[in-house]
């Protein structure tokens, strides 16, 4: 684990050098307060690639990538987060150091691991139930298609349905 202010102050410094950084990979060329240049995450002939350092950002108007310092380092190096926060960290010269989680940080790591899956089993059982049950066909579907929902919708946000049934769920 990495500490967060750490993290921040990473990420923060290497906004601040968000050309610098870049100019690493592409060849950069002023315009105006902004800098142009060929896109590296697709093949293109003209400079659709435009980095901002007033704003620390970069953005490709050809293939629609954007994002920050760590977004385009993680992105065209195929990093991991932390691999991302490293490797900024050298670039402009934080030392960055992952901490041994003590046995408290590994339990509460443990216990939101198993609450998060126990939530993903609740909304899983809930879809179940809109879809695959009686009572969730005849009452749940015809209630959201009533307010105007169409199943692609109600697929995309993962609505589910209740049974009447009190304790259905545990």
């Amino acid at each position: 684990m990495i500490d967060p202010k750490i993290v921040q102050d990473v990420i923060s410094s290497s906004d601040n050098h968000i050309v610098d950084i870049i100019s690493d990979y592409v060849k950069l060329t002023r315009r105006g307060a902004n800098y142009i240049g060929r896109c590296p995450f697709h093949n293109e002939k003209t400079g659709s690639f435009t980095v901002s350092p007033t704003r620390g950002i970069f953005k490709c108007f050809g293939c629609g990538k954007a994002g920050n310092a760590l977004t385009f380092v993680q992105e065209h190096d195929h990093l991991t987060f932390v691999e991302g926060i490293k490797l900024l960290g050298e670039k402009v010269g934080i030392r960055v150091e992952e901490q041994e989680l003590t046995p408290e940080m590994k339990q509460a790591q443990s216990q939101r691991e198993g609450l998060i899956a126990a939530t993903e089993f609740a909304k899983q059982q809930f879809i179940d139930s809109l879809w695959n049950s009686d009572e969730g066909r005849t009452i749940g579907l015809p209630y959201f298609r009533e307010r105007g929902f169409r199943d692609d919708i109600i697929r995309k946000f993962e609505l589910g349905y209740s049974p009447e049934q009190k304790d259905w769920l545990t």
